[in-house]
């Protein structure tokens, strides 16, 4: 195993723009599903910019992936390549404005803690967009890095400021998914 193929996993990709973010969310999992296989999609959220007053709102989400790419040519090769071509350019400003941002949020059961790729996200842990996503798409999920249910980690969280999206999800679960289906309902 090569650090570019692993064995089949599930990932757990985060979500989120607030330049355009119809269109780049909507660019961003087709590119990604040139790359990965796409299994399902979290209800959508509009939330406030964090730590910035007048910026454009988020939309938030989470994506369910199936891959054999390692989890660091996964960030660095297919998120970071997706970002690039949708126009991001990371600053040192981590809120600015950006028109596409994708982290891993959960790869399979793995923990990691490198210089450049921490997995789970330790944002799971602060941000209602992430968890509650991640929630609905993995209620029986089991954080490998602390044994905490991510359901319980979301219960915890002030998930007032965020709006969903039926409509918006909707669409990009029949544009995107092969098996709706298996798709949660709203």
């Amino acid at each position: 195993m090569t650090d570019r193929e692993w064995e089949m996993a599930r990932v757990f990709i985060g979500i989120g723009a607030n330049i355009a973010p119809e269109a780049n969310i909507r660019r961003a999992l087709t590119l990604l599903g040139e790359r990965v296989q796409l299994v399902a999609l979290s209800t959508f959220y509009r939330t406030p910019a964090l730590e910035r007053e007048g910026q454009p709102p988020f939309l938030n989400g989470v994506v369910a992936v199936e891959t054999a790419i390692a989890p660091a040519a996964l960030k660095q090769e297919v998120l970071r390549g997706i970002e690039e071509a949708l126009g991001r350019q990371r600053t040192a400003d981590k809120y600015a404005p950006r028109p596409i941002d994708l982290d891993i949020a959960v790869y399979d059961q793995q923990v990691i803690a490198t210089a450049d790729l921490t997995i789970p996200d330790p944002e799971i842990t602060r941000r209602p967009f992430l968890a509650i996503p991640l929630c609905e798409l993995a209620p029986d999920l089991v954080l490998p890095d602390s044994g905490r249910r991510v359901c319980e980690v979301a219960a915890a969280l002030d998930a007032s400021a965020m709006e969903p999206l039926p409509e918006f999800t909707r669409e990009l679960r029949e544009q995107l998914l092969p098996a709706p289906a298996n798709q949660p309902t709203e």
